[in-house]
């Protein structure tokens, strides 16, 4: 397959209103669940397509109460970024993979017990490489 970089671009404007800005998530979303067979195809992933849209549909319900406008439009050009990297091949199977992953969660620590540690674990946590 020929990547063709500008087949899923789309013009970077704002939301006008919180019901436009709905509707673009709505189809963003559409866009990625429509797009998990051919993710799994494109990347030879060993997973099926439902568990593909299961981690895209996580992804979106992490951010579903935002209501801030501004913030929805950044999330909505990230996603749509990721989208369309992830389409036209741009990404390695270990990047697809980190979408797939559960996030790492740590116990909340005070400032002193990451201290007393002696480094900042949050800060050197390792990039995703598509083993649990």
């Amino acid at each position: 397959m020929s990547t063709i970089p500008s087949r899923l671009a789309r013009p970077a404007k704002f939301s006008s209103s919180p019901s436009e800005a709905r509707r673009r998530v709505l189809a963003l979303y559409r866009d990625w669940y429509r797009g998990a067979p051919e993710i799994c195809s494109l990347y030879a992933l060993n997973v099926s397509p439902a568990y593909v849209r299961h981690h895209i549909r996580r992804r979106f319900e992490e951010n579903r109460y935002v209501s801030d406008p501004r913030v929805v439009d950044m999330l909505y050009f990230k996603g749509r970024q990721e989208y369309q990297e992830t389409m036209n091949c741009w990404k390695q199977t270990d990047h697809v993979m980190g979408i797939l992953l559960e996030e790492r969660r740590l116990p909340p620590r005070t400032f002193l017990q990451k201290f007393f540690e002696g480094r900042d674990e949050d800060a050197v946590l390792p990039a995703a490489t598509g083993t649990h």
